[in-house]
């Protein structure tokens, strides 16, 4: 049985998986205002896939027959119009990501919560794998020179990416 406490950290959760998705659908449409379609596809790829941790929170608190709490979501803000300081901007959310699902893990712990604790890993390892795809884009950007026909390339590069979330939420 979850406690009080953790229930309404996993619901904070959620709300900041969904913020993240938010994020990324608005950083999507501005890159595709500037003819980043690529870029844009695979900001949009990103949302499905925050989402999909939101939803993946939720059921988590259904099964453990905890009530779902979402709340408002706040406006989504960057000011980037450029590529390299965009992924600039998403690796540091990301990494806000990690410390913050740490503390459901730090948490999970401390209660000797070992479901929860289970959950968690499984998006610290999520965790691992989004910093890392921030910063090899990143990498590549630097790579590239940040030159007109580089970040042509790795627009089209990116726009390759497809969601690996499932669209349906019932099969988390």
């Amino acid at each position: 049985m979850l406690s009080q406490k953790m229930i309404d950290r996993i619901n904070l959760q959620i709300n900041r998986e969904m913020y993240s998705a938010y994020l990324y659908l608005a950083m999507a449409a501005k890159m595709n205002e500037l003819g980043y379609t690529g870029v844009g596809k695979w900001l949009t790829a990103q949302y499905h896939e925050e989402m999909f941790h939101a939803m993946k929170f939720a059921e988590y608190l259904h099964d453990q027959n905890a009530v779902v709490s979402y709340t408002k979501i706040d406006s989504p803000e960057f000011k980037e119009n450029e590529i390299k300081p965009l992924f600039q901007h998403v690796l540091s959310h990301e990494k806000s990501l990690t410390a913050s699902i740490r503390e459901i893990m730090d948490m999970a712990i401390a209660e000797k919560d070992y479901a929860t604790q289970i959950l968690a890993q499984w998006y610290i390892d999520e965790q691992v794998e989004e910093e890392k795809n921030a910063t090899e884009i990143i990498q590549k950007i630097d790579l590239l020179g940040n030159s007109p026909q580089g970040l042509y390339l790795l627009d089209a590069e990116l726009g390759k990416r497809e969601s690996s979330a499932p669209l349906d939420f019932n099969k988390i």
